[in-house]
């Protein structure tokens, strides 16, 4: 077991929320080529999805069926949607 160091003292709320994983998140600055939307993660963007109970059920089973992760589906299925006839303009 190692002994490790009490952590400094933070002084401020300010400090606090600026020591956050996701406090870059509020910087607006565009980025050429980038999208700013959601938390940054690593390529990624990280968002917040309600979805109905029964939906989600069936993702979490096509997750597992294929092995892949509820994410993985997810991403999948809107991709297929998006390239897909579904949202095209007639």
């Amino acid at each position: 077991m190692t002994i490790q160091r009490k952590p400094k003292a933070v002084k401020t709320a300010d400090e606090f929320v600026a020591g956050a994983p996701d406090a870059g998140a509020a910087d607006t600055t565009p980025q050429p080529g980038g999208y700013e939307k959601g938390i940054k993660k690593g390529n990624k963007r990280q968002i917040t999805l309600t979805i109905a109970p029964e939906l989600l059920r069936r993702v979490d089973e096509a997750a597992k069926r294929t092995g892949q992760g509820r994410a993985a589906i997810i991403n999948m299925a809107i991709f297929r949607a998006l390239e897909g006839d579904i949202f095209k303009s007639h």
